[in-house]
């Protein structure tokens, strides 16, 4: 029987940690449609509501690409989107 090392199981765990992570973001569908549970406080300054903060953080891994598309970054650029996400505790993403 063949001995495994410490660091092929250390390798394998990464390996899997990885997998997982990676399809998460995968399973991230970015349409911008989903961030409609913010447009009361993107509009009136109110705080976010529990459902607005779950898409927030659902959509983080897209928030770079609306950013960089001409359609939707003055909507994010604007400071009402910064305090959502500031009161959903999602960093602002540095494009």
């Amino acid at each position: 029987m063949r001995k495994i090392s410490g660091t092929s199981v250390a390798v394998v765990g990464l390996l899997l940690l990885l997998s997982d992570f990676m399809t998460a973001a995968e399973a991230v569908t970015c349409k911008v449609e989903e961030l409609s549970p913010c447009l009361d406080s993107f509009l009136s300054s109110s705080p976010p509501t529990p459902q607005c903060c779950s898409k927030v953080k659902e959509q983080e891994p897209c928030l770079c690409g609306y950013a960089k598309n001409p359609a939707y970054a003055p909507y994010i650029n604007n400071p009402n989107i910064k305090m959502i996400l500031d009161d959903c505790q999602v960093p602002y993403p540095k494009c």
